[in-house]
């Protein structure tokens, strides 16, 4: 595995990981990680990727992980338009990562925050994708509005890099409502508990983001949300949204397939949804992940990646 810093046209540098095959590379597998966490959670998975022939990168976005420990703040984006900016790192770094993997096709993978990160990206970027997993993703709703506008005033009055305990509750208190005999404040995110255990004892997870960092996510979701922005992806982008039955962030999948139908709406050809009975919000490390990994599998499979 590589890893190196990579630096943004605005002078911004962003860490970056690479594994490459050891057998032929069939296709080249960008991962996006979610909000509160880092790329460095998803090893396990690129290695069985890298198993069956795909080349993975990924990053670790603004604020997030080893690229805020080098030059940011934990949980900020940036002053303004932070979640423009991330969505532009992302293109910057698939840019220059797949060249070297020019010749096979390009699958983009997005969980959580990186699943809407993933969203805006093949609207302005799509037709350089050959294949795109949403992972954990969920609706727009108006409470995203709502929580746009608080967050505009708290970091008006309060700072911009202040973090912000109540946006947090705000966003993610409810969660644990649903799973029974919680243990944790993190059960929500999978039924493992050694797995919710590791993401508690990590610590480039579970902190509190900064109120600008809400006024960012909560404008990029807007924005990717709307109609005439849906109707820039590619019309022949295969589609996968995959999730569990009980992912509080996909609404227990009422979300998830309200997302799939906009894009059907849209005119877009291949969309598919596949729900995990009984799972949570990281279906990657839930007990069952062998099947969600053959699953994705299977799926790419279909369109001749070799």
């Amino acid at each position: 595995m590589e890893e190196r810093y990579m630096k943004m046209s605005d002078g911004y540098f962003v860490f970056t990981r690479t594994l490459t095959p050891a057998i032929p590379c069939i296709g080249h597998f960008h991962i996006l990680h979610g909000m509160a966490e880092h790329s460095g959670r998803y090893l396990k998975f690129a290695r069985i990727l890298c198993a069956a022939g795909y080349a993975v990168t990924m990053h670790d976005h603004r604020g997030h992980g080893e690229t805020a420990s080098y030059n940011g703040t934990l949980g900020f984006f940036a002053e303004k338009n932070g979640f423009d900016r991330v969505v532009e790192d992302a293109h910057e770094v698939i840019i220059t990562m797949h060249a070297q993997f020019a010749d096979v096709p390009f699958i983009l993978f997005g969980h959580s925050m990186g699943s809407f990160i993933a969203r805006r990206y093949i609207q302005l970027y799509g037709n350089g994708v050959d294949n795109v997993i949403l992972c954990g993703t969920g609706n727009v709703s108006t409470l995203h509005k709502i929580g746009h506008y608080v967050a505009q005033v708290l970091a008006m009055q309060l700072g911009k890099e202040l973090e912000s305990p109540l946006l947090n509750k705000l966003s993610f208190g409810s969660f644990n409502k649903q799973v029974p005999n919680a243990k944790t404040a993190y059960d929500w995110l999978c039924s493992v508990e050694h797995e919710v255990q590791k993401y508690i004892d990590d610590p480039y997870c579970g902190f509190i983001p900064t109120n600008q960092f809400f006024v960012d996510l909560t404008a990029g979701l807007m924005v990717l949300n709307r109609k005439k922005e849906i109707e820039k992806i590619n019309k022949n982008l295969p589609i996968l949204l995959i999730s569990g039955s009980k992912d509080p962030v996909g609404d227990a999948g009422q979300g998830v397939y309200t997302v799939a139908e906009r894009f059907v709406e849209a005119g877009i050809q291949d969309v598919t949804v596949y729900l995990f009975e009984d799972k949570r919000h990281e279906i990657l490390n839930e007990d069952n992940h062998q099947a969600v990994h053959q699953v994705l599998l299977r799926w790419l499979k279909k369109y001749d990646t070799k």
